[in-house]
């Protein structure tokens, strides 16, 4: 039988009202906008659904690839032989602990957790309200804007590991820059808290609006992306290591170096993921031989 064949009768055993889509194409789930359909995809409405799930996963010898809201990722355009866990679907409880601490689900998006922060007049959060991802994936890779970052407010992470479901705290989830101890492999992320400070809420909505609009100004928002294509190298910045090299605009296939902003891969309609991989080679290798700097990836690529 095949591991698909087997996950789904267990599904229909254990977990009936999970909602699980056959063949779904991983475009509709990415901010690329690209990728081949997953075999599987299941949408765990809380936390314990997704316990659940990547139990009877594991008794299928299945390793399922957890997503967030898809926007750092770059998808193969043959698709997925795997089961995709999307939990930014369903999984977005968020609630007060006590006066300056929240915590939430890894499904909601930054943004609503930054309006709630806002609403409850938690001041910490507001860098983060652009920023289009999960918590889960913003603790995975330590998003982070405008100077903030996720290492900064987040105290507790809550994780399931083969042996159960563990608290890790901020200090020991190894936040680097675009990385945490998740980034390893280690642990799925069920949600996090965060420690904000008090403050006004008419300041901190003013502050929000404010790097919204320098979002809308200096980044190609109007196209699909992932996002900064490259990391930050040491002492410099990917865009204008880019830019310098003369790249911006730079395109193949359906897949450009923006012309607003050259830190940011595109797809103009119709990229492929061999696109978008041509292109970022083309990016590295031309940037290396003009400043000797080989550029880092920030986008996740899958496989």
């Amino acid at each position: 039988m095949l591991w698909y064949e087997s996950l789904d009768e267990k599904i229909a055993q254990y977990l009936p009202d999970l909602p699980v889509a056959k063949e779904e194409p991983m475009r509709r789930h990415t901010s690329f906008r690209i990728g081949g359909p997953a075999r599987r995809m299941a949408f765990p409405r809380n936390r314990e659904q997704l316990v659940l799930l990547m139990s009877l996963a594991r008794q299928c010898g299945v390793t399922p690839f957890v997503l967030g809201k898809g926007t750092n990722l770059l998808v193969a355009d043959e698709g997925l032989d795997a089961l995709v866990i999307k939990v930014a679907e369903h999984m977005n409880e968020v609630r007060r602990v006590d006066e300056v601490t929240v915590e939430a689900d890894a499904g909601i998006s930054l943004s609503r957790l930054a309006v709630f922060a806002q609403q409850h007049g938690l001041t910490g959060l507001e860098f983060a309200h652009g920023i289009p991802g999960s918590l889960g994936g913003g603790v995975y890779m330590n998003a982070g804007a405008y100077g903030g970052e996720m290492s900064q407010v987040v105290t507790e992470v809550i994780a399931l590991y083969p042996d159960g479901i563990r608290r890790i705290s901020g200090a020991d989830a190894g936040f680097g820059y675009r990385r945490s101890i998740f980034s390893d492999g280690q642990g799925v992320i069920l949600g996090a808290r965060l420690k904000l400070e008090k403050g006004e809420m008419e300041a901190i909505c003013s502050r929000m609006e404010d790097l919204m609009n320098r979002r809308k100004t200096s980044q190609p928002l109007e196209y699909p992306s992932a996002g900064s294509t490259f990391k930050r190298p040491q002492g410099n910045y990917a865009g204008t290591l880019i830019q310098n090299a003369g790249l911006k605009g730079l395109t193949v296939g359906g897949a450009q170096v923006s012309e607003k902003h050259a830190g940011f891969v595109i797809n103009t309609g119709s990229a492929t993921c061999a696109d978008v991989r041509q292109l970022m080679e083309q990016v590295q290798r031309k940037v290396q031989e003009a400043s000797g700097i080989l550029l880092e990836p920030e986008v996740k690529i899958i496989p």
